[in-house]
């Protein structure tokens, strides 16, 4: 299994990220280059580079595998102010500059949100602000499946596959997230049928991630809520399915999981239960008996 996890980017930067993937048991990880909700960014070290780097490799971690996360604020799809819509082009353009010394594959990204012009509008608005952006030498976009809550674009295959044909190069990827999926009204619990809708309508060969989430909400809410693994209305066994399905065995699965009690990752917990295919029903009080 390519299993890992969401880590942080702290003054050890990628090397602090490799460290604490390993704690955790994984053999994959994602990271944002900095704080998720604004664009203050510290110059990367190249020494702390290089020794993640050598701590990947002797700890069996392919770099191929290490994602990176653009930040919330981008938004592609709304150009009602060309000053913001420009500026996240812009940062975007920095970030995939970063990774790219990073020596990281992919970045994934959200699509955007309309927020007051019409959504089809927003969906050529992204594809247009994608073609400024993508470079072919540079890592590759992995456009993320969202929930649709509010006006969110991207939270349909349809949706997706609109963005993607409006982009004039083949290097740009999709992102499948099981919780966003559910909560857009996919039946990840049928993961047979989804995949095949999928190559049907984008192509399984461009799906490089998958974030690996259960939902707190009902099939078709549009609320994204992330639940841990078991608890919510996705179910281990579905969960498990994906992470084992032959058809994306290549494929990094990525958990985005909440923090318990908002304090203790359940990483840890979560990649071990999985690897070895039964559901922990002691979950919650495991991962806080082990950090207490």
């Amino acid at each position: 299994m390519i299993l890992g996890c969401h880590v942080n980017f702290t003054n050890e930067q990628l090397l602090g990220s490799t460290k604490q993937a390993l704690s955790y048991g994984a053999n994959a990880f994602m990271f944002y280059t900095g704080a998720p909700q604004n664009t203050i960014r510290k110059s990367l070290d190249r020494d702390l580079t290089k020794q993640a780097w050598s701590l990947m490799k002797e700890n069996g971690i392919d770099l191929k595998n290490v994602i990176c996360h653009a930040p919330y604020i981008v938004n592609l799809a709304n150009n009602k102010d060309e000053e913001k819509w420009q500026f996240s082009i812009n940062f975007l353009k920095q970030e995939l500059s970063r990774c790219k010394e990073l020596g990281i594959s992919y970045i994934v990204v959200h699509p955007g949100s309309a927020v007051g012009i019409e959504r089809e509008i927003a969906l050529q608005n992204i594809s247009a602000a994608l073609n400024f952006i993508i470079e072919e030498d540079a890592p590759m976009i992995l456009l993320e499946t969202m929930a649709g809550k509010g006006t969110e674009c991207g939270c349909t295959l349809e949706e997706i596959k609109t963005i993607l044909d409006g982009v004039h190069s083949n290097h740009i990827g999709v992102c499948l997230d099981t919780c966003h999926m559910n909560d857009a009204g996919y039946d990840v619990r049928d993961f047979d049928a989804l995949l095949e809708e999928v190559d049907k309508v984008i192509g399984l060969k461009i799906v490089h991630c998958v974030h690996l989430n259960d939902s707190k909400n009902v099939r078709g809410a549009h609320k994204d809520r992330h639940e841990n693994v078991g608890l919510g209305t996705i179910g281990f066994v579905s969960l498990y399915n994906v992470v084992q399905h032959e058809k994306l065995k290549d494929v990094p699965k990525i958990l985005e999981t909440p923090y318990v009690d908002r304090m203790y990752p359940p990483y840890k917990f979560e990649i071990e239960s999985l690897k070895a295919g039964r559901e922990n029903s002691q979950l919650l009080s495991d991962i806080m008996n082990f950090y207490k």
